[in-house]
């Protein structure tokens, strides 16, 4: 009985081992992070008139992120749901504002977005990479 019972609590953990559950793709790092960058630089050109966003490079870079997201398990229909999310898109929304407040730009001041964005490729960073001047 009692080996019956060590293999049944054995046997319980290795299948509650091997069902867990994939992460949500906001906590994977090398998907969540480039497509908040992406998205970012494209609120700057949105906002800024004299940027623009480099939407081949994103849209380039976007299907790199699902083909990674199928690489790590993930089906076409979890990264849809990630992406349709409204919880999601409000997250997104409220740490991109949290980011923008703290470089100072001001949606009520477009040239605040401007000079944000510029010095961003400057830089070359995530965000400028996905900048350009019109």
């Amino acid at each position: 009985m009692k080996r019956l019972m060590s293999a049944v609590v054995l046997g319980s953990l290795v299948l509650a081992g091997g069902a867990s559950a994939k992460p949500s793709l906001r906590d994977v790092k090398e998907i969540y992070e480039p497509l908040y960058w992406a998205l970012v630089a494209f609120e700057i050109a949105d906002v800024c008139d004299s940027l623009e966003g480099r939407k081949l490079k994103g849209a380039t870079d976007g299907w790199a992120l699902v083909r990674k997201a199928r690489q790590l398990g993930y089906t076409n229909e979890e990264i849809q749901s990630f992406l349709d999310s409204d919880d999601e898109k409000a997250r997104m929304r409220a740490r991109g504002e949290a980011y923008f407040k703290h470089k100072g730009a001001s949606y009520d001041n477009p040239e605040t977005f401007c000079a944000l964005g510029r010095a961003e490729i400057e830089r070359n960073s995530q965000i400028g990479v996905y900048l350009r001047a019109k």
